[in-house]
Formats: structure tokens, sequence, C-alpha cells
């Protein structure tokens, strides 16, 4: 009894600590994903999501044509350019319909969709990691459109033919071109999953926890290559990047975390929780993107926030 009491307190002082973030994204996810509260109670912290904190700085550096500002292309410079802005908007839940988001979205569907088709048509299903991030900031700001199926049919087909084999990783499948690719169809609505997308989505969840292991990380790499030394750590924001927690949020979101081989990460994860309730996070490419996305201590709530949710998503809290 004691042991839950304590549970209990350290919970209630995370949820508090949380909070008490700068950044509405985060009250507002700790508010709807771990408090369980209605909409009429999380409503100011979504108002606030578009008027104060980093989604407005992000915006405000738009250009008029729905692009970024100083970037040599859309990927360039890493990471401020269009797709990694988009993608961290996404992740701070914008309004997926504000015209700002919509435009880039637009810029970015106009500007990739011969690279798709050319995909597509000849198999060459390299940068399953970049095609999957696209997805799934697309799919925050429309679905109906035949370019956004193309983009869930190149995730698809990255995860039959291989799964996610890439030239970027010595022609092997790559685990995190399997995770990126998973996060965008994560994306797509339930009920319009066809069975493709299902079995596409089945495949790499058995990919990345029965035929490999998840904590090990013992997937396909260039002979003699190592474990990234991002993997088993608390990171965020990631970009084409991926480690357990990361992966862990996509199981989560895609109901996979019931899983016997996601059974050793999850109590990796518990593992990790501090004395006072909180996680460790790391933020590696804080100095190449946009400053207004927080401080340590916003790293901290980022990765805590996760945390917290997916290990109550497995009943683990």
């Amino acid at each position: 009894d004691t042991l839950v009491a304590m549970q209990a307190l350290s919970t209630t002082e995370l949820t508090e600590w949380l909070l008490q973030s700068s950044i509405p994204t985060i009250r507002f996810k700790t508010r709807t994903d771990l408090l369980d509260q209605a909409e009429m109670t999380t409503a100011d912290d979504r108002a606030a999501i578009m008027r104060e904190g980093p989604v407005p700085a992000l915006l405000a550096q738009q250009l008029a044509n729905g692009t970024w500002a100083r970037e040599t292309g859309y990927y360039s410079p890493k990471y401020t350019s269009t797709h990694w802005t988009l993608l961290l908007l996404a992740e701070l839940a914008i309004d997926g319909q504000d015209p700002r988001f919509q435009q880039g979205v637009e810029y970015m569907l106009t500007t990739t969709s011969a690279e798709v088709e050319r995909g597509l048509t000849h198999s060459r299903l390299d940068l399953a990691c970049l095609w999957g991030n696209v997805l799934r900031y697309v799919l925050h700001g429309r679905q109906a459109d035949t370019r956004v199926e193309r983009l869930i049919d190149y995730a698809v087909q990255s995860i039959r033919r291989g799964p996610c084999a890439c030239r970027y990783n010595d022609g092997h499948c790559c685990a995190w071109g399997v995770v990126r690719s998973l996060w965008g169809l994560a994306a797509v609505p339930p009920a319009l999953r066809i069975p493709a997308v299902n079995a596409a989505i089945e495949q790499g969840i058995t990919f990345l926890l029965d035929t490999y292991r998840l904590v090990d990380a013992n997937y396909p790499t260039p002979d003699n290559g190592e474990v990234h030394t991002l993997w088993s750590k608390l990171s965020f924001p990631l970009f084409y990047q991926v480690d357990i927690l990361f992966t862990l949020r996509v199981l989560a979101e895609l109901d996979a975390l019931d899983q016997p081989g996601a059974q050793p990460a999850l109590q990796w994860l518990a593992a990790r929780q501090q004395k006072n309730g909180r996680w460790r996070g790391s933020s590696p490419y804080r100095a190449r993107t946009w400053r207004a996305l927080g401080d340590g201590e916003e790293t901290d709530r980022w990765v805590s926030l996760f945390a917290a949710t997916i290990l109550k998503q497995a009943k683990l809290m």
C-alpha cells in the first residue's frame, strides 16, 4: 500500500510539473493524454498552442511562398528548413487547418510528388524515413488528396520490400525507416486503413519486435556497424533519427504495446524513471533547430510526458 501511495504521489507531482510548462502543447497533451480531461477543460491550452510558445514563433519565420527562411531546399539546412519545421509543427499539435500550415503542406506535396512517383514507378524506395515523416505531417493537414494516397503507397511498398531496405544502410533493412514509415501510417485514421496498410503495419511491427529485439537494437547495419548512441537515450526532438522511446510512441499509436516483444522495452523505460517521477531527456540537435522549442527542463518535460503516456497506456503506471 505504501508503494502504491508513493507511486500515486510521484504521478501527481509529475503532472503538476508538466502543467507548469511554458509550452502549451505539453500542457494540452498532459490534460488529454495523461489526465483524460474532457475537451471543455482543455480548450484554453488548445487555443494557447496557436497563440503563444513555439507554434507562432515557427510560423513567424515562414515566407509568403509557404517555405521557411534561409533554406537551400526543403531538406536543408537541418533542422530549420520547410520539411523539418512542418514535422515539428505537427508534433506541436498545430491546428492542421491553419492556412499557413496548409500552405507549407501544399508546397511539400507539389515539390515532392514527381520524386515520389519516380520511386514508386521504378521501385527505388530509399529514404523511407523522409517519406514517412512527410506522410505524417501532410496527414495532419489533409487526407482527401491523391498525392497523399501516393505517399501512403510509398510507405506500404517500402515496408513490403525489405522492409525499408535503404542505400544509406548499405542496402540493408533500416529500423529507422521502418519506424518512420509506421509513424506516417499511424496517422491514417483506422477506419480508412485499407488491407494493404494494415498488412504493412503488421509486417513493420513484426520486424521491430519479433524478428529483432527492440532494446538490443540488433537490427541490420553495414559490416561491423554499431548501435547508434542515440538509441538508448531519451531525446526530443528527433528528426529522421529513432530511439527506443520514439519507437514505443509509434507502437502506442498502433495499439501494439501489448505485444510480447514490446515488454522488455516497456520495462526498460519504466526503470529509467527517477525518484521524483520524471525522466531525464536529451536534445542532441537543440543547437541546429528552432530555439523556441525550449530549454533543458522543457526537454525533460517532453520525454517525461511521452514516457508516462506510454506506460499509462500499457497499464504500467
